[in-house]
């Protein structure tokens, strides 16, 4: 392929577009599922104690590469985090993808070398896709579209509704250092730092508490952050949630840049992360079992299901509490 750039004709359907597919796409994403001359996959599936899980998301993250990541592994591991915290293991993937006329065709390819390593790694195969081109002007580079299919147990029940009063809540590690490293690679505020993003796979830590009767219920604290999933709770409940500000982690460099900046770390989002409602009474050995994990070393209890408050309630370190408010406003756009 000796084109340096994207033009409009390799979204057209002809030889170019062809070319592309082949050379960029195709090449690294091979799998035995994958079958340029068809219009939809076949998926094998025999299990009659599991249930296929779908879902869908959308990446228009700037810039396109980022410190400790890509939108190519960004747009895996959204997608197949989304699965693993409704319970099920991620097994296949399409992938659309929209880029704009005068993209560099190494740029692209580098995304897609590391869309296809983080598919690898996670198990999935990508087994469909599309490509179209957008005129110079009417696009961000590049956006990615995709959509996931895993398998749940059909035993394993999980949701907001199941959450009680008293029931314990979890986090991962750290929050907000996605949304801080995309920040800081825009360099749209002087700032400068060695700081990573997040971005990863939750499947082992989604699967080290699926065999804790008391698990309720799980969410990848992205756009609108941890604040978000506890409003999410709030109102579907109908109960309150009150965390305790000083369980929270949070990473001094991302404190650092939210004190100079003024933003909140509660509402930045993670993609690494999961946040878990349990039993109280299981939530100490759902702990460990995280903290054996690497990426579950930093893990925390940071709060509870309080239903004597009506709100999302944050108990301050030095004895006070606010209230988290629901985000209104995008803090960062375009940051995933």
């Amino acid at each position: 392929m000796q084109d340096r750039h994207i033009t409009l004709a390799h979204g057209n359907g002809g030889h170019f577009m062809r070319e592309l597919i082949e050379e960029v796409f195709a090449r690294h994403l091979v799998n035995p599922g994958l079958d340029l001359d068809v219009d939809a996959a076949t998926l094998p599936w025999s299990d009659p104690h599991c249930e296929l899980m779908m879902t869908t998301d959308g990446f228009t993250v700037q810039p396109l590469e980022f410190p400790g990541g890509d939108i190519g592994m960004l747009a895996v591991h959204g997608t197949v985090n989304d699965l693993a915290v409704s319970g099920a293991v991620p097994r296949y993937l399409s992938l659309n993808v929209f880029a704009e006329e005068g993209l560099e065709i190494a740029l692209l390819e580098r995304i897609v070398v590391s869309l296809a390593a983080a598919a690898r790694e996670v198990g999935v195969a990508v087994v469909a896709g599309d490509t179209k081109v957008v005129r110079r002007g009417e696009g961000g580079g590049l956006y990615l579209a995709t959509t996931g299919i895993g398998a749940k147990p059909r035993s394993l029940l999980l949701g907001m509704s199941l959450i009680q009063p008293s029931d314990a809540v979890l986090v991962s590690g750290p929050i907000g250092a996605h949304g801080i490293a995309v920040l800081l690679a825009r360099e749209q505020f002087g700032l400068r730092g060695d700081l990573q993003s997040d971005a990863a796979s939750v499947l082992p830590l989604t699967l080290a508490l699926r065999d804790f009767d008391g698990l309720r219920f799980m969410r990848d604290p992205t756009r609108g952050g941890l604040a978000t999933v506890m409003h999410d709770i709030a109102r579907v409940r109908n109960i309150g949630v009150r965390l305790e500000q000083a369980a929270i982690p949070v990473a001094e460099p991302v404190r650092a840049v939210c004190e100079i900046l003024g933003y909140d770390p509660y509402y930045l989002p993670c993609e690494g992360r999961v946040v878990a409602v349990i039993a109280a009474s299981e939530a100490q050995a759902a702990l460990r079992s995280w903290r054996e994990l690497p990426q579950g070393r930093d893990a925390a209890l940071i709060g509870h299901i309080d239903p004597s408050v009506t709100r999302v309630v944050l108990t301050t370190e030095l004895g006070g509490a606010r209230y988290l408010e629901e985000l209104e406003d995008d803090p960062l756009p375009r940051i995933c």
